[in-house]
């Protein structure tokens, strides 16, 4: 394996899995990020889908989604560090500021999947 391959989490990720996206329908929040990393503020989402490398979400199309935030879901303690892409009215299109493990991926569409059934 090559270094170049070593250091692009892509390489080590067949490519049709680094773009494929999982419908969750799950909740979730926009953290602000404000004055010295503070991070009290939050705008409720609805995650539509999510894949290693973004997700899909919907917003009230009257609160305004910041360039850079973190991304939390309900019931996952964890933030990931996002970049708004694209929005069109309520859908919000992100980016995450890096691949997101592929274990954790799996963890939160089979949570989703075990509270619709």
């Amino acid at each position: 394996m090559h270094l170049e391959d070593r250091l692009n989490p892509k390489a080590t990720i067949p490519p049709d899995q680094v773009y494929r996206k999982f419908t969750v329908d799950r909740p979730g929040r926009i953290v602000l990020v404000g004055h010295h990393l503070s991070t009290k503020t939050s705008i409720r989402c609805l995650i539509r889908n999510i894949s290693l490398y973004g997700a899909e979400l919907e917003v009230s199309p009257h609160l305004p989604v910041p360039k850079n935030f973190f991304l939390e879901i309900l019931g996952i303690h964890d933030e990931i560090g996002s970049t708004l892409v694209r929005r069109e009215a309520e859908k919000v299109t992100i980016g995450f500021n890096m691949l997101i493990d592929a274990e954790f991926l799996h963890h939160v569409v089979r949570l989703s999947f075990e509270l619709d059934h």
